[in-house]
C-alpha cells in the first residue's frame, strides 16, 4: 500500500494525499480502544493554501526557488528608481549591537575577585584575549559567557555574574542601524536571483517562490498584517510579454475553482513595471462572485539593466492570505492567521475529537467479544418478533473457566429484533451534532435537507449506535465478573442523548454548542433488550 502511494505521488500528489488519508483512517478505526480519532491533525489555512499553491505551480512546470529575505537599501533604489523612498518608508531596517572594546581595569579585577574568583596573571591574560577575540568577531555573542567561564575555569553561572557586575558596558549598548532591510516585496528578491541565474541557465526560466514579506504598516487591521506571504513567479525569456501573465493567472487560479477572468490595468503603475503592463486579475468563483486575486506585469528594462538582465521578465504575484481568506471564508485576516489571540471556536473536526466512547471493557477477550455481538446483532436486526438470539463466549477469569451467554430478544409481536436506529452514525456539521440513519426516508423534507448536507459535508465519528451500546454492555459484563454477579438485564429503548448510546462529550465542546444555540439531536429507536447469564 505504501509503495502504491509513493508511486502515485510522483504522478498526482493530490490523489496520493487522499489515498494516504484513507489508509490512516482505516488504521484508526481498527485500533485497540474505541476512542474517536481524527486521522490528521488540524492544518492552518495559510499553510495549506501555500502547499496547494506549491503543487499548482509545480504542475505548471515552474521551478521552486528561495529568494533573499534581507535586501540592501541600494537594491531598492536600483529596482524602484524614483519610488524607492516611498518603498523604503514601508520597509523594516535591520540594526545590530556594536561590539564594545572592553578593557580589564583594576576596578574590574576587584569586582571579579569580590565574586570569589582569584585572578592570577595567567587568568587575566586569558580573559583579555577572550574579550579581544569577541571584539574582533572571532567569538559569537551567544558563546561569550561560555568562553569567559573557560578562560577563568569557573561555572557558566558565575561567568554570567561577572559579565553583569564587572562589565556594565554590555548593558548600555544601543542598536546601530544598517542599510539592510527585510524584503517588503518579492520583486526585491527576484531581481537578485535572476541576475545570478541569467548567464548560467538556458532560457526561458520559469521560477516561483512562496515566502514571507514584511511591511511596516501604520497599523494592522482586517486586511493588513506587517508580515504576509507572497506567492510569486517569473518567466524570463526573449519572447515574454503580458499575455504570459494572463495565461499563468488563468492556469494557476483555475486550480482553485475560479472559472472566468477579467484583466484590468492597475492604477498604481509601479515604476519597476513597463508602463501599461501592470495588470490586476479579477476572477469569478461560483460561491463568491468576482474578486481581485493577483497582479502581474513585465519588469522595466531600466531596472533590469541595473542587474545586467537583458531579456524581458514577466512577474505575477498574489497574497497567500488574501487567497486563503477567500477559500476558507474569513472576513478578518488577523483572526485567520492568529486565531489563538481571538475568541477561539472549535471546528467540526475538533468537536469530533472531544466525543468519546464512555464505557468499554479492558479485557482483550471481552473487547473482541463485543464485536462478535455487534456482528450478530447487525445480521439479525430484522428478525420478526417474538424472537431472540444467543451469543456465547467462554473465557478464563481469575483462573476459572466462565461461560457468558448474551441473549438479545424482542417479545412484542409486530416489531423487529432491534430498532431502526441501531445503524445510525454520528455526524458533526456546522457545530451541531446529529444522529443520522442510513436512509432518510420518512423524515420531513426540511430536516432531510439538513441531514443530507451533514452527511455530505460534516465529520462522521465512524461508530454506529449498536457499536457504542454493545461496548457498554460488555463493560457491564466485566463489572459482573469482578462482582460475582451471575445474571443481569440490559436495555436501551429510545435514544434521546449521547449518554444513552454510551458517548460522552467534553465540556469544552458542550459549552460552545450551548453558547451558540447549536443542537445535539441523536434521537432514535434502538429498542435493544438483553439478558446476560454468567456461568
Amino acid at each position: 500500500m505504501f509503495e502504491e502511494i509513493k508511486n502515485l505521488a510522483k504522478k498526482d500528489f493530490e490523489k496520493a494525499w487522499l489515498k494516504s488519508k484513507e489508509l490512516i483512517k482505516e488504521k484508526h478505526i481498527n485500533q485497540r480502544y474505541p476512542r474517536i480519532k481524527i486521522e490528521f491533525g488540524k492544518v492552518h489555512p495559510v499553510m495549506e493554501t501555500i502547499e496547494r499553491l506549491r503543487q499548482a505551480y509545480l504542475r505548471m512546470g515552474f521551478e521552486e526557488v528561495i529568494n533573499p529575505i534581507i535586501v540592501s537599501e541600494r537594491d531598492i533604489y536600483n529596482q524602484f528608481g524614483p519610488e524607492a523612498l516611498a518603498v523604503l518608508d514601508r520597509c523594516f531596517y535591520l540594526a545590530g549591537l556594536p561590539r564594545p572594546d572592553v578593557g580589564i581595569s583594576n576596578e574590574k579585577i576587584e569586582i571579579i575577585e569580590s565574586l570569589g574568583v582569584k585572578l592570577d596573571d595567567e587568568k587575566k591574560e586569558k580573559l583579555r584575549e577572550t574579550l579581544h577575540l569577541y571584539k574582533k568577531g572571532a567569538i559569537d555573542g551567544d558563546d561569550l559567557v561560555l568562553e569567559i567561564a573557560k578562560s577563568l575555569n569557573i561555572s557558566d553561572e558565575l561567568s554570567l555574574k561577572i559579565l553583569e557586575k564587572a562589565f556594565p558596558e554590555f548593558k548600555e549598548l544601543k542598536p546601530l542601524p544598517t542599510d539592510l532591510t527585510l524584503r517588503s516585496h518579492m520583486t526585491s528578491g527576484w531581481f537578485i536571483t535572476i541576475s545570478s541565474l541569467i548567464k548560467k541557465r538556458k532560457l526561458p526560466l520559469k521560477l516561483f517562490s512562496i515566502d514571507r514579506c514584511f511591511r511596516r504598516e501604520q497599523r494592522e487591521d482586517r486586511s493588513h498584517l506587517m508580515s504576509y506571504h507572497s506567492a510569486s513567479c517569473v518567466i524570463v525569456g526573449e519572447d515574454v510579454n503580458v499575455d504570459d501573465g494572463k495565461a499563468v493567472a488563468e492556469a494557476l487560479l483555475g486550480q482553485f475553482g475560479f472559472e472566468r477572468f477579467k484583466f484590468k490595468l492597475d492604477e498604481k503603475r509601479s515604476k519597476y513595471y513597463v508602463p501599461e503592463t501592470q495588470t490586476e486579475v479579477y476572477a469569478y468563483h461560483p460561491k463568491i462572485g468576482w474578486l481581485e486575486v493577483a497582479t502581474f506585469g513585465v519588469y522595466c528594462p531600466i531596472a533590469l539593466s541595473n542587474y545586467n538582465i537583458d531579456v524581458p521578465v514577466m512577474n505575477l504575484g498574489l497574497g497567500v492570505e488574501r487567497l486563503a481568506m477567500i477559500l476558507y471564508n474569513y472576513d478578518d485576516v488577523r483572526k485567520m492567521v492568529y486565531p489563538q489571540f481571538y475568541d477561539y471556536r472549535l471546528d467540526d473536526k475538533e468537536i469530533a475529537e472531544l466525543i468519546k466512547v464512555d464505557k468499554y471493557p479492558i479485557l482483550d477477550e471481552l473487547y473482541q467479544f463485543s464485536y462478535e455481538i455487534i456482528n450478530k446483532c447487525i445480521e439479525n436486526k430484522d428478525l420478526e418478533a417474538p424472537c431472540s438470539i444467543d451469543i456465547v463466549k467462554e473465557l478464563m477469569f481469575n483462573s476459572e473457566k466462565r461461560e457468558i451467554i448474551v441473549n438479545i430478544y424482542e417479545k412484542e409481536e409486530g416489531k423487529k429484533l432491534l430498532g431502526p436506529a441501531v445503524l445510525n452514525d454520528i455526524y458533526i456539521y456546522d457545530g451541531n451534532i446529529y444522529g443520522i440513519p442510513e436512509s432518510l426516508e420518512g423524515i420531513k423534507e426540511e430536516y432531510k435537507k439538513i441531514l443530507k448536507k451533514a452527511k455530505e459535508e460534516g465529520v462522521c465519528l465512524n461508530i454506529k449506535y449498536i457499536e457504542s451500546v454493545i461496548l457498554k454492555l460488555t463493560a457491564k459484563i466485566e463489572e459482573a465478573l469482578l462482582s460475582n454477579i451471575d445474571e443481569f438485564s440490559f436495555r436501551v429503548p429510545i435514544v434521546r442523548s449521547l449518554s444513552d448510546i454510551n458517548l460522552k462529550i467534553d465540556e469544552l465542546a458542550l459549552k460552545q454548542i450551548m453558547g451558540e444555540n447549536k443542537v445535539i439531536d441523536v434521537r432514535g429507536p434502538v429498542f435493544l433488550n438483553a439478558k446476560i447469564t454468567i456461568k
